[in-house]
């Protein structure tokens, strides 16, 4: 029987390494009153997130987590108007016992399992983990339903993350031994993950971007390049890139890009590519620096989710030290989008950076 997680509350993931294009579900809340005159900010955040409760709310407040309009209120009774922009700086700590709820119902595709490790193939539209907007649902939630000793694993074993609408590999501890390890691993480099971008504009054949990545102060949702910048505003973020090749639709370049990922910060690949002149067909945050092209060029291919996929992946097990790699292809939609464009073969590993494993 499938379980209820509507009163699940949202997750704290902030310690986990960034997967270098995920997440939407890894971005703070952020609201723009509507609807409300001179209501208590506590009372508005309850009516906004309501699988919050109004005293983690408050606490919140309290800690100086919450702004108003670019300022931190820590009032739990302060007034917010029509308009007011409400931000989290950052997201309430989760209730394990309700949030890591099994579900039967949640599907994407096991390619290897073993003791130690799971490799999945996460399908568009699913969300990682818990969060902001998605208290169920989540790839958690049916990892803890096909592996339920997953319950007795920090974060139910996930050391990594991709975007809602980003394909592909992703691979989950069975045991707190290998999430150490693999957490490690991810820190020093060894894990390999390779992603396909289809991308408008011509791609140079071989680039790296080495930009600092941040949250961008304008808006909650996205992020942006800070050259020259590290520290509080941006982390350092390097993506090396090759093309694999180019094609056109409707007169316009586009390319198909191999994207490995030195960092691994949020939303990093389709931060790193627009900042060249190259964003993500089918990208709804990221649209380049012409907007209306890019949106030409997604309804002409009737493709609208960004063309973002986790292709390959290569780790060190865990447990025996063997190197291991696995390779997905796409989905179908990304499939009838490349054969559009004229790109192929889709169904075997593109083998560009043939001086590293993987």
């Amino acid at each position: 029987m499938t379980s209820s997680c509507e009163n699940s509350e949202l997750s704290d993931y902030n310690d986990l390494p960034d997967a270098g294009n995920g997440a939407d579900d890894d971005t703070l809340p952020s609201f723009t009153v509507e609807g409300f005159w001179g209501e208590r900010l506590d009372k508005v955040l309850a009516t906004l997130m309501p699988d919050v409760s109004r005293a983690r709310l408050q606490k919140l407040i309290e800690e100086g987590s919450v702004e108003v309009n670019g300022e931190v209120v820590q009032k739990v009774r302060q007034k917010v108007t029509e308009g007011d922009e409400i931000s989290l700086l950052e997201e309430p700590h989760l209730d394990e016992a309700l949030a890591f709820t099994p579900e039967e119902d949640v599907e994407f595709d096991v390619v290897y399992e073993d003791d130690a490790i799971v490799v999945v193939n996460k399908p568009a539209g699913l969300v990682v983990h818990p969060g902001a907007g998605n208290p169920c649902g989540t790839l958690l939630n049916g990892l803890l339903w096909r592996y339920p000793e997953l319950r007795e694993v920090p974060r139910a074993g996930i050391v990594h993350r991709l975007d809602r609408d980003t394909t592909g590999l992703m691979v989950v501890a069975r045991t707190l031994a290998a999430q150490t390890n693999l957490v490690r691993q991810l820190q020093e480099r060894t894990v390999k993950r390779e992603y396909w971008a289809f991308t408008l504009g011509s791609a140079a054949p071989d680039f790296v971007v080495e930009t600092p990545i941040g949250r961008d102060p304008r808006s909650r949702t996205r992020f942006k390049c800070f050259p020259g910048s590290t520290g509080v505003r941006a982390k350092p973020a390097r993506t090396r890139a090759r093309c694999v090749g180019w094609s056109s639709i409707e007169g316009l370049p586009v390319s198909w890009v191999a994207c490995r990922l030195d960092t691994g910060r949020t939303h990093q690949i389709r931060v790193h590519l627009t900042s060249e002149d190259l964003p993500l067909i089918g990208d709804q945050v990221y649209r380049g620096r012409a907007p209306g092209l890019t949106v030409k060029v997604e309804n002409e291919l009737d493709f609208h989710r960004q063309a973002l996929h986790a292709s390959r992946l290569g780790l060190d097990h865990p447990v025996t030290g063997e190197y291991m790699e696995w390779f997905v292809p796409p989905e179908d939609d990304m499939i009838d989008l490349m054969d559009e464009l004229g790109f192929g073969p889709w169904n075997v590993p593109v083998r560009v950076f043939e001086n590293e494993r993987l």
